[in-house]
């Protein structure tokens, strides 16, 4: 019983196979699937497929790639859609990443506020994503606020003293395929470090697949030996903990188990 956090299963890459893409995943055990918004338009796709498939949910954002293109209507879209459906379950993928700056930094950071204030006012967890911006993220964060709903920070990349400050925050660390990498020297100390029950695994596909299919697009069928990877971590039974990390999802996305 494994819940997929973090994927993108409306993107273009599983437009030719997606049935199979999800038949696969819920044949290893993967029962629930969370697709992630990273635009407006991404975000009404998102959306209308987690209304067409029963054990997928949406989260709707506006990515920091994408800032710079938010304008008010986009917002307000935004609101629309977290409001409009209980499929819709959190607020992301959001944040910052100064990588690769695809948008200016200041409106990254404005943008980022500005949809931790709508995740506060529809009382949803937000899904963030930093990436060589842990410092600034957590500054927004501290003066900000994490939403009462609670958030992950997503495809978790940073130290064990970046994860001390994330859970103080209150959020859970969301582990992918890169724990599974031979060069992650960091995330096993995390993995350690987190609380049982702060912990969910991801996928975020089709990227960042594990370590055994490097290369390849990644899909939630992949799910299991990350899963596997953080339950051998923690020491811990790999189908027991990822039930456990199934549960902590469920619980903080108000899902109902059935």
């Amino acid at each position: 019983m494994l819940f997929d956090t973090h994927a993108h299963l409306h993107f273009p890459e599983f437009a030719d196979d997606l049935p199979a893409v999800l038949e696969r995943a819920r044949g290893v055990g993967v029962r629930w699937m969370l697709t992630i918004g990273t635009s407006v338009e991404g975000s009404q796709a998102a959306l209308t497929l987690a209304e067409r498939e029963p054990d997928l949910y949406a989260a709707v954002g506006i990515h920091p790639h994408d800032a710079a293109e938010a304008d008010e209507a986009a917002f307000e879209e935004l609101r629309r859609l977290a409001e409009a459906s209980d499929r819709v379950v959190a607020i992301g993928e959001i944040g910052l990443d100064f990588f690769r700056n695809l948008s200016p930094r200041d409106v990254q950071a404005e943008v980022f506020r500005r949809q931790l204030d709508l995740a506060r006012r529809v009382r949803k967890p937000v899904l963030i994503h930093c990436r060589e911006a842990h410092a600034e993220t957590l500054e927004i964060l501290r003066v900000e606020g994490v939403p009462v709903a609670g958030g992950i920070m997503h495809c978790f990349s940073g130290d064990a003293e970046v994860a001390r400050r994330c859970l103080d925050l209150g959020l859970f660390i969301s582990l992918a395929g890169p724990v599974t990498y031979p060069n992650a020297r960091k995330l096993p100390e995390v993995v350690r470090l987190a609380p049982e029950d702060r912990l969910v695994v991801e996928t975020d596909c089709p990227f960042l697949p594990p370590q055994p299919y490097r290369g390849k697009r990644n899909e939630p069928a992949h799910l299991p030996i990350t899963a596997a990877r953080v339950a051998e971590l923690k020491g811990l039974p790999a189908e027991a903990f990822g039930a456990r990390m199934a549960e902590n999802a469920l619980t903080l996305f108000g899902i109902r188990s059935t």
